[in-house]
């Protein structure tokens, strides 16, 4: 896990990185396995990748380009 936010009351958000165009189930593990740790207080994760799509992959978790980070 590259980063982990949390709000005051509770809601958990991660996000990871991979240096990679195409991603696929086992890069979530890391999210996935926070998903399953901390159960209802987990609300998103982000892997963020070099590819150009926004793509969902799993409940809550979803492969985004780290293009998005700087672009409007």
């Amino acid at each position: 896990m590259d980063l982990l936010l949390e709000r005051p009351d509770g809601p958990i958000a991660g996000v990871e990185s991979k240096p990679k165009a195409t991603v696929g189930p086992g890069d979530f593990a890391g999210l996935a396995g926070l998903r399953e740790l901390i159960g209802k207080r987990f609300r998103a994760g982000a892997l963020l990748y070099t590819g150009d799509q926004v793509l969902p992959c799993g409940k809550n978790l979803w492969a985004v380009p780290i293009e998005m980070l700087w672009s409007a």
